[in-house]
């Protein structure tokens, strides 16, 4: 891969792989009229393929011995509902709280795996079949679309707050609670709630941004050793801790991808759960 008619540096080749195909640079940490065209490209993608998946093992599935695909949904089904039943205890919740969380673990593992691919191959693609500057493939490793996923649980908490207590209910809990119901601690009440709304929200995407982000960056130093290779002892070296440093870290990283899948549907579910539980 070049740039303007000359090789890339390691600084450079970096610096190509961590720009989005957007509308421009943000001028800030949060500027909302910046589009990353290539997260929400892959995201929708990925996410139609994952409903796509579990909708052909639902229509597919027999009453007989299962195949291998169903019977690995069926696992699945089987543990995301024990985590939902121990966590959220109101059936009535979860008929609709178990699928959100088997089709969050579901999506944000896709998301994760696209890291597993070659870090050049559908970045020259995009480049020489599309025309693309820049391509980046893996979606939870852009802040915009882990924050946009735990702004939407924190808004499925407040839907939650509301049908479970009543607007009444949970307006009182703002200001009742953690401290208690006397009108001199309101005001402390009020900012805890908020507090806790907030870090909640924040941590739950960042956790899943900085672990894909540093996954996708050593990645890209792995790639950098093969790019290093020449006709000579050193080249060849440095070729072979590619492969055998690339084949490692993908193992590993197979571990990475899943554990922070079910982190945050775990977390989804333990935050879904207290919005159902009165201070």
């Amino acid at each position: 891969m070049s740039a303007e008619g000359h090789a890339l540096t390691s600084g450079e080749y970096i610096v190509h792989h961590l720009t989005h195909l957007s509308t421009g640079k943000p001028a800030s940490l949060v500027d909302f009229s910046v589009v990353n065209f290539d997260s929400i490209a892959f995201s929708t993608l990925l996410g139609v393929l994952g409903c796509f998946l579990l909708w052909r093992a639902a229509s597919k599935a027999t009453a007989g011995v299962p195949g291998r695909f169903q019977a690995a949904v069926e696992l699945l089904f089987e543990m995301v509902e024990s985590q939902a039943k121990g966590i959220v205890h109101n059936a009535n919740s979860r008929k609709l709280v178990a699928p959100l969380a088997l089709t969050v673990f579901v999506w944000i593992f896709l998301l994760n795996a696209m890291d597993l691919l070659p870090v050049d191959l559908l970045p020259l693609v995009g480049e020489h079949v599309f025309g693309l500057d820049h391509l980046r493939v893996v979606p939870t490793a852009d802040l915009s679309i882990t924050m946009g996923l735990s702004v939407g649980v924190l808004i499925t908490c407040l839907c939650y707050n509301v049908k479970i207590k009543g607007v009444g209910g949970w307006v009182h809990e703002l200001f009742a609670a953690p401290f208690g119901d006397h009108w001199a601690l309101y005001p402390f009440n009020f900012a805890m709630q908020m507090v806790e709304f907030v870090a909640k929200t924040v941590s739950h995407g960042m956790r899943l941004f900085g672990n894909m982000y540093a996954g996708e960056l050593i990645f890209l130093l792995i790639a950098l050793l093969g790019g290093a290779f020449s006709l000579s002892l050193g080249g060849f070296a440095l070729a072979a801790l590619h492969i055998v440093a690339g084949t490692v870290w993908a193992i590993f990283h197979i571990l990475i991808i899943t554990l922070q899948a079910f982190v945050f549907m775990m977390l989804t579910l333990v935050y879904v759960g207290q919005a159902h539980d009165s201070h």
